[in-house]
């Protein structure tokens, strides 16, 4: 969706992901502190593949849609705003 923000500023270090089949505030609890990684494609090799990951983890959610905010090892780059990100479910709190 895109970064978190007020009227003014715009907090690049933490980033607004609306998760597919959660509508509302408390089906987000579920995905708290899961973790969450974006997979892009670079042009050079590094270690033998061109895809690249920055990992991040859902630390709470935003409003009552059932957006979450997550926070990125390294901030992601303004291209991957729209983009899909992968929810992977671990840890696991069960």
């Amino acid at each position: 969706l895109g970064y978190k923000r007020s009227k003014v500023n715009q907090h690049t270090h933490t980033s607004l992901i609306r998760i597919d089949g959660v509508n509302c505030s408390d089906d987000t609890d579920f995905y708290l502190g899961k973790r969450i990684a974006y997979i892009y494609k670079a042009k050079t090799k590094k270690q033998g593949s061109k895809y690249r990951c920055i990992w991040g983890k859902v630390c709470r959610s935003h409003g009552t849609s059932g957006v979450v905010r997550a926070k990125f090892r390294k901030n992601l780059p303004p291209c991957s705003l729209g983009g899909r990100v992968r929810v992977m479910l671990y840890p696991s709190r069960v």
